[in-house]
């Protein structure tokens, strides 16, 4: 028997959210400019990588490959949480916030300090030092 819609429970209110013009075509711009591996680490499980913008769309970030890293998920989190970041020199740098607010992160530490494991080989799609600059400044716990 049917269930007339008014009778249906519903969990949660309903929102609206604002799709980003391009997102899907930013993804897939930065996936090969990387070569489909993670910046950080070099993992190449494409499932469990992201695009991650360095200044965020919503700071008035652009859709720019030079605007970008390719991460795995938990990395692109912590990125955009402020607990990892990387240099204008591009090193990887992570922050002590991991140790002390959640008495964790071993495996995130062993990255602090290490060069970024692959770049993309068009200069013009490498990570913007500004934009680096920017997310260590602005985004970067330290």
């Amino acid at each position: 028997m049917p269930v007339a819609a008014e009778q249906v429970t519903r969990y949660g209110a309903e929102f609206l959210t604002r799709a980003r013009l391009g997102q899907g075509a930013f993804r897939v711009l930065v996936t090969e400019a990387y070569g489909r591996r993670c910046a950080v680490t070099g993992e190449r499980t494409l499932p469990a990588l992201e695009a991650a913008h360095i200044k965020p769309f919503s700071k008035s970030g652009h859709n720019l490959t030079a605007n970008s890293l390719l991460m795995r998920s938990d990395l692109h989190r912590l990125f955009d949480l402020g607990y990892l970041s990387v240099t204008p020199r591009l090193h990887v740098v992570v922050s002590r916030k991991i140790k002390e607010e959640y008495e964790n992160g071993r495996d995130y530490y062993a990255l602090d300090g290490k060069a970024l494991a692959v770049m993309p080989v068009v200069a013009k799609d490498q990570p913007s030092g500004q934009f680096l600059q920017w997310h260590n400044e602005n985004v970067y716990l330290g």
